[in-house]
């Protein structure tokens, strides 16, 4: 089987893309969003890298934060997550809690630091948050996430316990204080207590959201992580790291794509040489990894931009068939 057998899964919702930097997982995940889509599914695919390359590969400009359709292609969104702004909106759900007269008790407490601090303490960690809200609202057919280079995916995939902690200390100061200096506030005819209820709902639902996430990604017949690699040795124990967190974390993952494999080319004595080498350690893979579906995929002669190239590239991911001699890759 190839990862058409993910694709083709109508229960499957969520498809995670990860690995090292610099391995083709942008390419591989919008060409796997691009196939789903063409074969009927409404599918977004959305980058939580940083350092986004899915416009480039897309050869579109998606870049802002916001959903926007993928021309030439229907049934297809893309979106590149902005850290900063995501970042900027949970600061601004965070000082929502109103500590303002809670004089030295409210600093006693720490809360005035609690709705300043830079939560979790990244700004990926807050893109990957709003990842965890997106998963709650999705109306989508399947989503598809570029996400980030394999350090911080490893940081991330812990993320709903770290915002879990956070937003729950949240309504926990918010629960414990709000109805006592809401009583002060009219006492003295100050404040809004319909404005503190609407405030404490939203970090409720916050909570709600990052919770019923977490079960979405834990859940092997919604959820699949999908490693993507090249056959060299640091990828090989890059790999290995992310699936023992992917274990810890219990996020489901069976497939694994084995990218820019060389190609037999006896006249070329580096060709040769690469090809030597990547055999070695495409069958420590497949020793290592026999329980997993393992798709290798051959480094095309061009960059993979643009829909042409994505859907030769869809090709290969469904098919798992290696290009006749003589075709372009």
């Amino acid at each position: 089987m190839t990862i058409i057998e993910l694709l083709d899964k109508a229960t499957i919702r969520f498809l995670l893309f990860g690995g090292k930097g610099g391995v083709g997982k942008t390419s591989s995940a919008a060409a796997s969003a691009l196939w789903a889509a063409e074969h009927g599914r409404e599918t977004i695919v959305i980058s939580t890298d940083p350092a986004h390359s899915l416009g480039d590969c897309f050869a579109q400009d998606i870049s802002g934060g916001d959903v926007v359709p993928i021309k030439g292609v229907k049934n297809l969104f893309g979106m590149e997550i902005n850290p900063q702004k995501a970042f900027e909106q949970y600061k601004q759900t965070a000082q929502q809690v109103d500590t303002s007269d809670m004089g030295t008790m409210g600093d006693m407490m720490g809360l005035e630091d609690l709705t300043d601090m830079s939560a979790p303490g990244s700004d990926e960690a807050l893109a990957f948050s709003k990842v965890l809200e997106f998963i709650h609202e999705c109306e989508y057919d399947l989503v598809v996430f570029d996400t980030a280079p394999t350090g911080h995916t490893l940081r991330l995939l812990g993320l709903p316990e770290m915002l879990d902690s956070f937003f729950g200390k949240l309504i926990k100061f918010r629960m414990r204080f709000s109805s006592m200096f809401g009583r002060l506030k009219s006492l003295f005819g100050r404040g809004d207590s319909k404005e503190e209820d609407n405030s404490l709902e939203k970090l409720e639902n916050l909570k709600l959201a990052i919770n019923e996430a977490r079960v979405e990604l834990t859940d092997p017949t919604r959820t699949s992580f999908v490693i993507v690699m090249i056959p060299e040795a640091m990828a090989v124990s890059e790999t290995e790291r992310l699936l023992q967190t992917l274990y810890e974390f219990q996020i489901p993952s069976s497939h694994i794509i084995v990218n820019m494999v060389f190609p037999d080319i006896p006249d070329c004595s580096f060709c040769k040489a690469r090809k030597t080498m990547q055999n070695q350690y495409l069958s420590q893979i497949n020793d290592i990894y026999d329980d997993f579906t393992i798709t290798e995929v051959p480094l095309f002669q061009d960059e993979i931009r643009g829909i042409p190239a994505l859907t030769h590239l869809a090709n290969l991911l469904t098919t798992g068939l290696l290009p006749e001699s003589g075709d372009k890759p």
